[in-house]
């Protein structure tokens, strides 16, 4: 289980990091016109990301009239760099249909994806339209021969450190099947991002017992708990709370539960720091005692910031595809350029496929 202690450790040192690493240099494909601040975010977050790992290389796709003045500024960036034209560039508010009919071949959110299908890079950034993104992923990449669906993966803050929680929203629904192999996939996940042979996992159930829930789930318990597997800890069950709590390093669940659970976690988060901040400026004895308090709340404030783990990972898809929130600052969208290098660096997709070659199928009865 992740701790604050490994959580800093790995926010710190992985450019450091002492684990078998790749000959070559990480190459990220970036969608610059993606998100809501397009190439005034993207491209400073990729130069700070640079920073923080110098033998990453870039390519870069978008509108050369609203990169290149951005790019200038940043010649480090430039210098580790390639850059190609594109002529469209999605919506935020286009439907995925819509969205490949336009943008397929020509939109900078496509030329990313085509770079990683084509091998000239390891991992693809996007802060684009979600829908879209998934759906040009699919098109593109196609899923891998065991996985039905792909997952988003999402890196969630807890009281214990970081869990990874999956699926936060790429498709509704699941049969047994797909729940084991979203633990896998988020098995493999973590022992990248948190460094750990054998992470351990729970599926998100109304309780903790065996013969509560859908009979999905409990055929998907009863395979994870059988196989035994060697790069997995199956916990069993775990509860809504278990989440923030950090009770397991994996939480799976289906995209309509997962997607609620991520945004009313948000939402929570927002609504406590209203109630801090009303609380605090009430009176001039709680702003007097807020200044004593002020380092506490800092950390409070670091500690919740959704930029510290921005990115959602696609899994399941035959590449690496990360999303990185469209409404995400600079130090967010670079926290996003940070998880696809570590999944290029550390080769999330043969820890993938060697995890499902040794995982049994689960068939709901």
């Amino acid at each position: 289980m992740q701790d604050s202690t490994a959580t800093n450790a790995r926010e710190a040192g992985k450019a450091a990091d002492t684990r078998a690493t790749q000959a070559k240099p990480v190459r990220i494909a970036i969608d610059a016109m993606g998100g809501d601040h397009g190439p005034d975010v993207v491209i400073p977050g990729a130069a700070l990301a640079l920073e923080r790992h110098p033998e990453m290389r870039f390519s870069i796709f978008g509108d050369e009239a609203q990169v290149a003045p951005v790019l200038d500024r940043h010649p480090q960036l430039k210098a580790a760099s390639t850059f190609a034209h594109t002529e469209v560039s999605i919506k935020m508010d286009e439907k995925p249909s819509q969205a490949l009919r336009v943008g397929r071949y020509k939109s900078s959110m496509w030329r990313a994806i085509q770079a990683v299908r084509d091998g000239d890079a390891d991992a693809c950034v996007s802060a684009g339209n979600t829908g879209a993104l998934m759906a040009m992923s699919m098109f593109c990449l196609k899923t891998m021969p065991q996985v039905e669906r792909p997952a988003i993966a999402a890196i969630w803050p807890t009281v214990r450190g970081e869990s990874i929680v999956l699926d936060v929203g790429a498709s509704i629904g699941a049969d047994a099947s797909h729940y084991v192999n979203l633990a896998v996939l988020g098995a493999a996940m973590a022992r990248i991002v948190f460094d750990m042979e054998r992470p351990s996992v729970g599926l998100l159930n109304v309780g903790r017992e065996e013969i509560k829930g859908i009979e999905a789930v409990k055929e998907a318990g009863r395979t994870l708990r059988e196989a035994d597997l060697a790069n997995l800890d199956y916990r069993g069950f775990v509860e809504g709370d278990d989440i923030g709590k950090g009770s397991v390093d994996v939480v799976v669940t289906e995209g309509f539960t997962g997607n609620i659970a991520l945004k009313t976690a948000e939402g929570t988060a927002k609504q406590i720091g209203e109630y801090l901040r009303a609380a605090m400026g009430r009176t001039w004895r709680a702003k007097l005692g807020y200044l004593f308090a002020k380092p506490a709340f800092d950390a409070l404030r670091a500690k919740m910031d959704p930029s510290r783990a921005n990115g959602g990972v696609f899994l399941g898809l035959e590449g690496v595809v990360i999303k990185s929130h469209g409404g995400a600052d600079v130090k967010g969208f670079a926290a996003a350029v940070d998880i696809a290098y570590d999944m290029g660096h550390y080769q999330l997709m043969r820890t993938i496929r060697d995890m499902l070659d040794e995982t049994p199928i689960a068939t709901s009865s």
